[in-house]
């Protein structure tokens, strides 16, 4: 691989080198505050050091920076079947992206991660996708004095210079709005008419999920989720292994009372849900979940007075005609009640202009920044 007198790029082919990979953001972290270590189990899943769904149609290739023999960086190369079957493009990803504050490392890695995406028939470049815009993607580029909630990234900002002097180019940014629950007072009149309009005209039975068959309503919010985005950017749908398998992961995670279904004539065609910001129990058991973190993670959530609004869905049928504005709406007094004080409506598509300016006119505050960078220009807007 490339080399410089100090400087060794490698492919991560042993345990060793593995847990190397795995262990950089550790050092290169220490003493930063709002960083947020991974969830250790899942992020070796994600890694593919362990077996993990997403790996059964796509390909990853992990590369470590070494300077003077000690870790310094890290990158993976990603090929996205799904992305490139959809989109009938040439590109792979990257992800898993970490870095010394110094260029020469930057450029080295990801050199070697394009490289060898070229070697499987990838031309472009995008990312970081950790492994895919399904799960944590984007560089956070605005927003660095707040940590993440659960799921989102975080990194230095210098890593986005890095990006620029290397020669990448933006491609889409997504936006993390802040919302306090006092702030509802300032909710746009038009939008509180618009919710009552909505409220009458659909006969929509609106429910939490049920706990007696929580994997199935899992599975169907899961499926909800595939089906609703086909036109939204860069969207990959789920396999339904990887479906299968976040069905029972989140099964832990999930709080009945921060959900709500959406169901007319008996059929759920939308779902909203949201989850207790376990970031700071994270942090607090240093990612581990064994043998005991787990109870520290979960217990008293009630406690949690932040959450992160991951998604609000409807199949594409129900679109534009109010029904996300109403699952969101009646999650709000639950939350209430529930304790909740704050919240982040994380992550928006800089192009989904709809979503901005409900969440805007809602009264709800831009806060973080994250983007997504391509090897190739954007095309010229006509």
């Amino acid at each position: 691989m490339s080399s410089s007198p100090s400087l060794e790029i490698v492919e991560v082919q042993t345990r060793a080198r593995q847990k190397q990979f795995f262990n950089l953001p550790w050092s290169l972290y220490k003493g930063d505050p709002n960083w947020v270590p991974p969830l250790r189990t899942n992020q070796w899943e994600l890694l593919n050091f362990k077996p993990h769904p997403f790996y059964e149609q796509n390909r990853i290739q992990t590369f470590l920076a070494l300077r003077d023999g000690r870790p310094a960086g890290r990158i993976a190369a990603i090929v996205n079947r799904g992305h490139l079957e959809r989109y009938k493009d040439s590109r792979g990803f990257f992800g898993f992206y970490e870095c010394e504050d110094n260029q020469e490392t930057a450029n080295a890695l990801l050199d070697a991660a394009r490289q060898w995406l070229r070697e499987q028939g990838c031309e472009q470049m995008r990312g970081p996708a950790n492994p895919s815009l399904n799960y944590e993607c984007g560089m956070l580029i605005e927003g660095f004095d707040r940590p993440p909630t659960f799921m989102m990234t975080y990194n230095p900002p210098y890593y986005p210079g890095q990006m620029d002097a290397y020669g990448l180019h933006k491609t889409q940014d997504m936006f993390a709005f802040y919302a306090r629950i006092d702030m509802l007072d300032t909710m746009d009149g038009k939008l509180r008419e618009m919710y009552q309009r909505v409220v009458e005209r659909f006969d929509a039975k609106l429910r939490p999920i049920d706990t007696r068959r929580f994997l199935d309503e899992v599975r169907m919010f899961l499926d909800i989720y595939n089906r609703s985005l086909p036109n939204t950017w860069g969207f990959v749908p789920m396999s339904e292994a990887e479906m299968e398998h976040a069905s029972k992961g989140l099964k832990q995670l999930i709080v009945p009372e921060l959900t709500q279904v959406a169901e007319v004539n008996g059929r759920p065609v939308g779902a909203v849900f949201a989850m207790p910001d376990y970031n700071t129990r994270i942090k607090q058991i240093d990612g581990r979940l064994f043998p005991f973190g787990f109870i520290r993670l979960l217990w008293n959530r009630k406690g949690i007075r932040r959450i992160r609004l991951l998604s609000t869905n409807v199949l594409p049928e129900y679109q534009m005609m109010g029904l996300g504005l109403v699952l969101t709406g009646r999650l709000l007094p639950v939350a209430l009640k529930f304790g909740i004080n704050e919240g982040e409506f994380s992550w928006v598509l800089e192009s989904n202009h709809l979503s901005r300016r409900s969440l805007e006119r809602g009264g709800a505050l831009r806060e973080k920044t994250y983007r997504m960078y391509d090897t190739d220009p954007p095309p010229e807007k006509k």
